[in-house]
């Protein structure tokens, strides 16, 4: 059973809910700042690394 904690999302979800672009998701993945995994040949987000990017923003924003 799959929750949403362990949901695994695509670049362009990624790229729909951080509202970036392709180039800049991708550039966050290569910077590692943005956790990411490859199965085959299938670049896949964890959701929670999505909530950790975002968490983190805040903070450095605030």
């Amino acid at each position: 059973m799959t929750t949403v904690d362990d949901e695994l999302l695509t670049v362009p979800e990624v790229m729909a809910r951080l509202k970036l672009g392709r180039w800049k998701v991708y550039d966050l993945i290569r910077s590692r700042r943005l956790a990411s995994i490859t199965i085959d040949r299938a670049r896949r987000v964890p959701a929670e690394a999505v909530r950790a990017f975002i968490a983190e923003q805040l903070e450095l924003a605030a």
